[in-house]
């Protein structure tokens, strides 16, 4: 079963007002590990109807539920030794996506990911600009 855990207790819905999460996942079989984010909702557009200029745009909430990450390497690994060997957990909701970004990144650095095959983490790619990051409480305690 796909599941999301957060401190332990199995996540349904994700917290109003959350832009994402980051989050670990751990092979079971060997520890083998990937640190990623993934946005909770996705923005939609459509074509004007008939007679207008305007696109329409909607979101829709993401694939978070089944979501395993972006690796391939990863993905190969839940196929061939299915989600029950693998456990999703969300280290941290993010409120923006500029926390998002960073939060990722900084987990990845902390860990070291780059530096070790314990990791299936390939790279890291970050861009955020910091008055996202300076403004927000929850990092700034």
């Amino acid at each position: 079963m796909e599941l999301w855990y957060y401190n332990d207790e199995i996540v349904e819905e994700l917290p109003e007002g959350t832009v994402g999460f980051v989050y670990l996942i751990t092979n079971t079989t060997n520890n083998r590990k990937y640190i990623g984010k993934k946005l909770a909702q996705f923005k939609r557009t459509k074509p004007p109807l008939k007679g207008r200029k305007n696109k329409r745009r909607s979101t829709v909430e993401s694939d978070w539920r089944e979501y395993y990450g972006s690796s391939d390497e990863l993905n190969e690994d839940v196929e061939k030794l299915g989600t029950e060997n693998f456990k999703r957990e969300i280290l941290y909701y993010c409120y923006s996506k500029s926390e998002l970004s960073y939060v990722e990144a900084r987990e990845q650095f902390k860990y070291k990911v780059l530096e070790s095959d314990d990791w299936y983490n390939g790279h890291i790619r970050v861009r955020v600009h910091g008055k996202g990051i300076l403004n927000n409480k929850q990092l700034n305690g």
